[in-house]
């Protein structure tokens, strides 16, 4: 019976599932295909490198119907792994069993086989779940299963190779052996080698290449099975059945067959290898967690596998230890080290109502706070989700691709029909030994993997890489889209500026002291809750100064306020209130002129009718905002200012980074105006910002970059998420982008131009003119070496720094 779907939340949901023997990009257009004509299903992609097929799905989705349809393609999903991929979408089938509330809290996320999200159910795991991700675990058994099939075939095929090929090279050998063998006896030896090569190590491109083929659907499998079949084939006919072959066409090739798969398995050994090695970045994260936690229950303080945390949980924490889950301190303090996280160096201070994230190291303090999000709900789980999604998309320089690689293999395999047909038409004898050596050739030679993974493997090391450097990629497509960005447009308040109120400049007038007046104005601020207001009082805290209580507190709407602290007559407030009060301030006036050219607005404090401070609070720039901007500049890329703070404010702002286009005091239809203005003169336009206000021009602009310390509304409007908060994260994420992008066109260079250039080769083109034909293992081997060539220039995106730049 068919499962039917409960949808938790919204009528679409993503869900992502490993799917088995994709060996091609034949097979994964293939997969796409046959996903998408599946009701419920309104989109499908699959990640070659990571092996995964993302389906967009509705409630009408029947996983049972896309386990069956991905089996009848001639590829398997895992067992569990659809149920995991429901889990963790927030989905539930008929066929599973409830689950409550308590139960989920019995669940842990991180990535499972090749990498994707799931829960798991403490019941089964709590004591066999050693917290390491099963996506390394995946990779490997399936190193394991090729180093056991290699060295089985490297030691069947190393003493065919020998006696066939050391004749050829050494002709006294070859007399000797001949001497002392029957070349017959011979041939029944390489006949055994051979066949248990071929049949034992070799039987997993006969188990997917021949069914693929009669299905009228071959993938790299199947070129890879007809080469060696075919060689070996015909070295059968001259073993055994000779009569059938003219005398001068009697060859074996026993040699060529084994020599293919060892050189084969080789080579998919080494994109095991490297392929594992792509996900590295997720496993870094999922090694972020911690194992157990320390919980309060029923008066006693316990320690818990990480599964059995629920939210509302009191969890305490020692000096050193790793905080399990998300929360929100109840009391203590200490400094906790978050830049696993954010990539800020520096440990954050946390005092009672701060939050703490599951997965940073805790300082020399110890606290105790409330379990707020568990399992998939915590940020490292939604970092690992995000980072994920983004590894697995389709960016749109794929899309040629795709359609070039559906047809490689078809191709391939009618080159080789012709190709034995032409050579066995007009080739020199023995022209059938010489015809099929060349079609072999053909056929082993082509290399659909290498085209295949030019571009998913890229985006797999680039994504990791971004995450590494606090870049998250909420859209996968931003992946490509930042690389032809060339002007950033950013807002001010919480971008470029620290988004609070400092108090920057406190001057005092001759006669009075400065920690005594602020003291008393902080006194009077105290009353207030404006932001200024707890800015001054803040700065007063931090100085250690005692904030009095104040008396006959007023607030002169449009002035300022007064007030009395320790008897004397405060007043605190605009040059207006000052001039209303009859006092002067040209003994500031050079002060003022200069803060107001800073952009700040002087406020002025009075003592008993005397004016006795100038201040000035203000929302400081973040440390890196001059740096970063710069480097952009330097990247080649424009930047402008959006802003709905006042002009004079954002102009003196813009000044101390480097900002000359200023757009200030507009609402968030404003912003959107502007975005659509710039885009009106042909720019391809980033756009940072972190408030409210922010979203309509973050989903307008080609690629939306959002602070991470913002809200989430401008989160969801984001393609492009900066953990650490800082613009340098923009930096990053270009750089990232940039690079991946050119690391995807010399993959795809290389892999259309070594098919290009070999397979005429493979065919015979050199031999008319310069007598030359390419072996079969020669052709192996090249082929292997192809898609290793790829990977290994994918995998150099994770040495890839940005820091000289920011230096």
């Amino acid at each position: 019976m068919n499962e039917t779907l409960k949808i938790s939340g919204e009528d679409t949901v993503q869900l992502t599932i490993p799917v088995e023997g994709m060996t091609c990009a034949s097979c994964v257009r293939r997969v796409e295909m046959g996903a998408a004509k599946l009701a419920g299903v309104k989109s499908s992609a699959v990640n070659f490198a990571t092996k995964k097929l993302t389906v967009e799905s509705g409630t009408e989705f029947d996983p049972e119907a896309l386990e069956k349809t991905i089996r009848k393609l001639g590829y398997e999903i895992p067992q569990g792994a659809m149920q995991n991929a429901l889990r963790d979408a927030g989905m539930t089938s008929s066929a599973a069993p409830p689950v409550d509330d308590h139960a989920r809290a019995d669940e842990v996320t991180e990535p499972a086989a090749n990498g994707w999200l799931h829960s798991q159910h403490a019941v089964d795991d709590a004591h066999s779940h050693n917290h390491q991700s099963p996506y390394m675990h995946s990779h490997a058994d399936e190193e394991r299963v090729l180093k056991h099939d290699l060295a089985i075939a490297a030691m069947l095929t190393l003493p065919l190779l020998v006696l066939e090929m050391t004749g050829h090279v050494y002709a006294p050998f070859h007399h000797w052996l001949m001497a002392r063998v029957a070349p017959q006896n011979l041939y029944y030896l390489y006949f055994l080698l051979a066949t248990a090569v071929i049949f034992w190590p070799g039987r997993r491109f006969l188990k997917a290449g021949l069914p693929a083929l009669l299905r009228g659907h071959p993938e790299m499998n199947s070129l890879v099975a007809v080469g060696v079949l075919a060689s070996y084939g015909y070295s059968l006919v001259t073993t055994f059945l000779p009569h059938l072959l003219p005398e001068t066409a009697r060859f074996v090739y026993y040699e060529a067959a084994s020599v293919i798969v060892v050189l084969v398995l080789f080579g998919r050994l080494m994109e095991a290898r490297a392929t594992g090695r792509t996900g590295e970045a997720i496993q870094k994260l999922a090694g972020l967690q911690a194992k157990t936690a320390r919980v309060e229950r029923d008066g006693k303080v316990i320690d818990l596998p990480i599964e059995q945390v629920l939210a509302g949980d009191i969890i305490v924490i020692r000096p050193g230890e790793r905080i399990p889950v998300d929360g929100r301190l109840l009391d203590g303090q200490s400094h906790v080290d978050e830049s696993m996280i954010s990539g800020e160096p520096l440990p954050v201070e946390k005092r009672s109502e701060a939050t703490v994230i599951g997965g940073t190291i805790n300082g020399t303090g110890s606290f105790r706070f409330r379990a707020e999000k568990v399992g998939r709900d915590t940020m490292l789980a939604g970092i690992i989700r995000m980072v994920e999604q983004a590894q697995g998309a389709k960016l749109p320089i794929q899309t040629l691709v795709d359609r070039v690689t559906a047809w490689f293999v078809p191709a391939v395999l009618v080159l080789a029909v012709i190709t034995f047909g032409v050579w066995y038409l007009v080739g020199p004898e023995p022209r059938l030994s010489h015809a099929l050596v060349n079609a072999v050739a053909v056929l082993i030679i082509a290399c659909p993997c290498a085209m295949g993974l030019a571009v998913p493997v890229s985006i797999v090391v680039g994504a990791g890489r971004a995450a590494e450097l606090g870049v998250l990629l909420r859209q996968g497509a931003a992946l490509q889209s930042l690389s032809d960005v060339d002007l950033v447009v950013v807002d001010k308040t919480g971008t470029v500026t620290q988004g609070r109120a400092e108090l920057t400049d406190f001057h005092v007038a001759d006669g009075f002291v400065e920690t005594d007046v602020l003291a008393w104005v902080a006194s009077v601020e105290a009353q207030s809750e404006h932001p200024i207001a707890r800015a001054i009082v803040k700065a007063a805290e931090a100085r250690g100064l005692d904030v009095s209580k104040a008396e006959a507190f007023d607030s002169v709407t449009g002035y300022g306020t007064e007030a009395m602290v320790e008897g004397r007559k405060l007043a605190v407030g605009s040059e207006r209130f000052m001039h209303k009060l009859g006092l002067s301030v040209d003994v500031f006036a050079g002060a003022a002129s200069r803060l107001a050219d800073e952009g700040k607005t002087p406020l002025y404090a009075a003592v008993d009718g005397r004016l006795a401070a100038v201040i000035a609070v203000a929302d400081p720039l973040k440390p890196s905002s001059r740096q970063a901007i710069g480097v952009l500049r330097a990247m080649g890329i424009q930047i402008a200012m959006v802003t709905g703070d006042n002009r004079r404010t954002a102009e003196a702002v813009a000044s101390q980074v480097g900002i000359a286009d200023v757009v200030a005091e507009v609402l968030p239809e404003g912003k959107l105006q502007a975005i659509r203005d710039f885009h009106k003169s042909g720019r391809k336009i980033a756009f940072v910002g972190d408030g409210i206000n922010d979203a309509p021009a973050l989903a307008e602009a080609d690629v939306g970059i959002a602070i991470g310390t913002g809200i989430d509304v401008a989160i969801e409007s984001a393609d492009v998420v900066l953990v650490g908060g800082e613009l340098t994260g923009v930096v990053s994420a270009i750089a990232v982008s940039r690079a991946t992008m050119r690391n995807i066109r010399q993959n795809l260079f290389w892999a259309f131009g070594y098919n290009v250039a070999l397979i005429p080769v493979a065919a015979g083109m050199l031999y008319p003119g310069f007598g030359l034909s390419l072996s079969p293992m020669i052709g192996a081997g090249a082929m292997a070496l192809s898609s290793v060539f790829v990977l290994g220039n994918a995998l150099r995106l994770k040495r890839m720094k940005v820091g000289a730049s920011l230096s």
